[in-house]
């Protein structure tokens, strides 16, 4: 699976850190940059391209992981959820299907941040689960 990463300048070494180890879980990472400091223009390219199905899922990060969470859920398709513990990283593929997370450079150590990358990677959605009627409710409203 292609996984889609993408951060503002602040969190450029969080994500260059990120890389190698989402490499050696055996996916491939497309890379969108770090250089623009409008963390929205990078989310919506990487939401869009996820939404499109050119990578599979999607990582985003900023320092606190809700503005680039707010600009991916902006782009119809993208379901982006921020997460700082393993239930949420679980949950967010598990309950929510969704196809981006965020995190925060500035609120969580790289080792966390491996952790819940690990774990959301790891999960796929059930479509015959019983959050699966909310799920496509969401989709439904947003007409997709």
């Amino acid at each position: 699976m292609k996984v889609a990463i993408g951060c503002d300048p602040n969190a450029a070494d969080f994500k260059e850190a990120l890389i190698p180890y989402i490499e050696s879980l055996g996916y491939e990472c497309v890379d969108y940059g770090s250089d623009d400091p409008v963390y929205a223009n990078t989310a919506f390219r990487l939401a869009q391209d996820v939404a499109d199905g050119i990578c599979g899922r999607g990582i985003l990060i900023c320092g606190t992981g809700i503005g680039v969470c707010i600009a991916a859920n902006k782009v119809k398709g993208a379901y982006a959820a921020l997460v700082t513990d393993i239930y949420q990283a679980q949950r967010a593929q598990l309950s929510n299907n969704a196809n981006i997370i965020t995190l925060g450079a500035q609120v969580m150590g790289i080792e966390v941040a491996k952790c819940l990358v690990q774990e959301y990677l790891s999960l796929s959605f059930d479509p015959g689960s019983r959050s699966a009627c909310k799920v496509a409710r969401i989709m439904e409203y947003e007409g997709v």
